[in-house]
């Protein structure tokens, strides 16, 4: 599936190539809470590296998780790439130079209609603000961490690969 994306104020538009559009995921860790907002989660989209074609680039930056191990107390920063918006800040997409053929577009940055998945997954949950209430339905499924499922699995168990 095609799709198109862009930042809030205009500067940064982009496009990619999906196979796997549906938006399944709500991640609620503290680095997607942070830097994407939006109902405490963001949710990322699966697409092709090699599809992505950008205008206004000059306006994308890149941000780094720092991230910290809770059992040594070390201070590492992530491999992932977070693009956003250098002039309105609006989150774009996931990069991480460990699977480079697939890049992670914000279903929040994405301005193609997406279809509406018949399940999701919320994942993290023990991340989440105190303030958020997850809305899971029957059909949802909650983790605490990450489930073993992958995005790509999830499209195909329910047979939504485009």
């Amino acid at each position: 599936m095609h799709l198109d994306g862009s930042c809030h104020c205009g500067a940064v538009r982009f496009s990619v190539e999906s196979r796997h559009p549906y938006p399944f995921a709500l991640c609620y860790c503290s680095i997607c809470r942070k830097t994407a907002g939006g109902g405490g989660f963001a949710i990322n989209l699966g697409a092709s590296t090699d599809t992505l074609r950008i205008e206004g680039e000059a306006h994308v930056r890149t941000y780094r998780a720092r991230m910290h191990d809770d059992a040594t107390g070390e201070e590492t920063q992530s491999e992932g790439e977070r693009k956003f918006c250098g002039l309105c800040g609006s989150a774009l997409w996931l990069w991480d130079p460990r699977w480079p053929e697939l890049v992670h577009p914000h279903a929040s940055a994405i301005d193609t209609d997406l279809p509406v998945p018949p399940e999701r997954t919320h994942l993290m949950l023990g991340s989440k603000a105190t303030w958020v209430e997850p809305c899971v339905m029957p059909q949802d499924q909650p983790f605490e961490e990450y489930p073993e499922e992958s995005l790509e699995a999830w499209h195909k168990r329910l047979g939504l690969e485009r």
